[in-house]
């Protein structure tokens, strides 16, 4: 049997599999400020944006764990103060789970040679580590990668563009 056939029966089989599954039952709707079900058991509600040790909040908008850029001045490596609370989020998630763990991509916007941009993208990583690791995560937990002038979001050559890539991106490996 030919690989492209095995690939089609297995899709189908998954598909079929699935197609099976009994259908969950409707729950009953949890009016706002319930904390317990009919049954009595807890109910988690929505989580609270400032519990950076809970997970919900990656995708919770109004949590800072949610913004995963640190963005920088041209030619500096210095955390902006209006991002370390960014910083000092993912490191307390960091600090109450052990698995966790992160890579800090480093990016440079285009002006400069490639190894000065490659250098300061790692500074920048650096002093992102840095941060963390003051304020609770593990050394081991962190990787700082510098893609330098690589990989833009913006490739525009203009002072906003080049703003945009000047950044730290904060990249979760195991959560």
């Amino acid at each position: 049997m030919n690989t492209a056939l095995r690939l089609v029966m297995a899709a189908l089989i998954t598909m079929a599999i699935v197609a099976c599954q009994p259908k969950p039952k409707p729950t009953e709707e949890v009016p706002p400020g319930s904390e317990t079900t009919t049954e009595g058991a807890a109910v988690e509600g929505a989580p609270d944006p400032r519990d950076y040790t809970d997970a919900r909040n990656f995708d919770n908008p109004e949590s800072l764990l949610s913004k995963r850029v640190v963005y920088f001045d041209f030619d500096k490596s210095t955390v902006r103060a209006e991002y370390r609370g960014i910083v000092a989020a993912h490191a307390a998630y960091l600090a109450a789970h052990a698995a966790g763990r992160v890579t800090l991509e480093g990016h440079t916007d285009e002006r400069g040679t490639r190894e000065y941009n490659l250098g300061l993208g790692e500074r920048r990583g650096n002093a992102v580590m840095g941060l963390m690791s003051a304020q609770g995560a593990r050394g081991d937990q962190l990787v700082v990668v510098s893609y330098g002038e690589e990989r833009p979001v913006c490739r525009v050559s203009d002072e906003s563009c080049w703003a945009e890539n000047r950044r730290v991106e904060i990249v979760y490996t195991a959560r």
